[in-house]
């Protein structure tokens, strides 16, 4: 059978599926292949994958699932009907191992998707906002009375959903770049797409492959669906022709009563509540969603107010377009935590920024020199290798109505497992200030 004609189909019993990464995603996959009668490998190219973990290895493998951990060779995938990556892995590094005439690549998100049951989705994607705009949509759902399924790329895989039987009235998802680039059928009775900016450029060859897998959301969508975008995707949406009715929108002031901070949130709430107008959500119970929705940890997160000195956490912050939002969400004196392992962006390009709203920067960990070289002269900045001492400079010289935000425009993995760890030493400092 010509692959072609194969997208969209089911796993057959007996035929042989791959999945790679046995993370939580990936072992969902597993399970649900597994049930649908393949014959299972999972492979995780780190050896101790299961060292922690020799139950879950003895229950998989009572399954039939097949383990192999170590490097990828082409052998494992050999006659795989179905290969079903992990989110994180770029498709290229499949190149050489797959015979892509014969087997699918498709992801957890695009797997599960063919196992549904007619649920309407409502799928959130951009380069930021999305677990926020989802957590939005979800509580609007909630308030209107659905039964709503939260997860995706948020947390819980959709394969998980599957798997679970329950049933929702609307599935809410979050989906990365990386899931969208290997969904070929995928089709959200609603789509949002809130803003593309240079992000995971360690992942994707450039923009253009970037921005292509984001607009992947709109590919199977037709006239009966609707696809909510930001204002300045127009010229975007036009070259790539979506089919479904399109609203674009920017930040407005219709929840007075949001705890959210930045006009970027407002952004995220009027995105949630136009998608959720589709089905069926009043604004009254909208605006009681919003009203009840407490900020997401790690993002602007309201910490302490110590002194006169509110602390804030964003450590979820990881570009330097996310670092240009947080600046913008405040009307009173910054002092500002950077640092980390540095992913690109252009931080020359806040100079004027900078100088409208920061008093002082402490960097702390790695790539103080990147931000140096970008900001030596524009304001104060000292250096510390890691971010108590950083916390502890910044507290010295703080002034009764100053902010001390932690937004570092870099990921964590110089000083920590993840954002969330980062997020979580921030408050334990912070909470423990005298």
């Amino acid at each position: 059978m010509a692959l072609e004609k194969m997208r969209g189909r089911r796993i057959s019993v007996g035929e042989k599926a791959v999945v790679v990464g046995a993370g939580r995603s990936g072992l969902a996959a597993a399970r649900l292949l597994n049930r649908e009668g393949a014959r299972v490998h999972l492979l995780d190219s780190n050896a101790d994958a299961f060292s922690s973990r020799q139950d879950l290895a003895r229950e998989l493998g009572q399954l039939g699932i097949v383990i192999e951990l170590g490097p990828h060779s082409s052998a494992q995938f050999e006659n795989a009907a179905f290969v079903v990556p992990s989110p994180g892995m770029p498709v290229a590094r499949l190149a050489g191992l797959v015979d892509e005439e014969r087997t699918e690549i498709l992801a957890e998100m695009e797997l599960a998707w063919r196992y549904l049951d007619n649920e309407p989705v409502l799928a959130i994607t951009g380069t930021s906002g999305k677990t926020t705009t989802a957590s939005l949509a979800a509580a609007m759902l909630h308030e209107q009375g659905y039964a709503v399924f939260l997860g995706g790329n948020i947390g819980t895989p959709l394969s998980e959903y599957v798997l679970s039987g329950r049933k929702a009235d609307v599935l809410v998802l979050e989906i990365s770049s990386f899931q969208l680039q290997t969904c070929t059928t995928f089709c959200p009775r609603v789509g949002i797409l809130l803003n593309i900016t240079p992000n995971h450029l360690d992942y994707h060859k450039d923009m253009e492959e970037y921005t292509e897998a984001k607009f992947r959301l709109f590919r199977c969508q037709d006239e009966g669906d609707l696809a909510v975008l930001g204002e300045n995707l127009r010229d975007q949406a036009d070259k790539h022709g979506l089919k479904a009715r399109q609203v674009y929108i920017n930040a407005a002031d219709r929840f007075p009563k949001s705890s959210l901070i930045g006009s970027h949130n407002r952004i995220n709430e009027e995105a949630a509540w136009q998608a959720c107008r589709f089905f069926g959500v009043s604004e009254e119970n909208a605006a009681r969603a919003v009203a009840r929705f407490a900020p997401l940890a790690h993002r602007l997160e309201r910490v302490r107010e110590h002194n006169g000195v509110l602390y804030v956490n964003d450590s979820k912050c990881t570009t330097v377009s996310s670092l240009k939002v947080a600046l913008e969400a405040f009307d009173r004196p910054v002092r500002l935590l950077c640092g980390g392992k540095f992913k690109g962006g252009d931080l020359a390009g806040l100079a004027d920024l900078l100088k409208s709203k920061v008093c002082e920067v402490a960097l702390f960990g790695a790539s103080r020199e990147y931000f140096e070289k970008a900001w030596q002269g524009i304001v104060p900045m000292t250096w510390h290798p890691a971010l108590e001492p950083a916390i502890k400079h910044l507290t010295a010289g703080a002034h009764a109505g100053d902010v001390i935000l932690m937004a570092p425009a870099t990921s964590s993995f110089d000083l920590y497992a993840n954002y969330e760890e980062r997020g979580k030493d921030f408050k334990r400092i912070v909470g423990k200030l005298l």
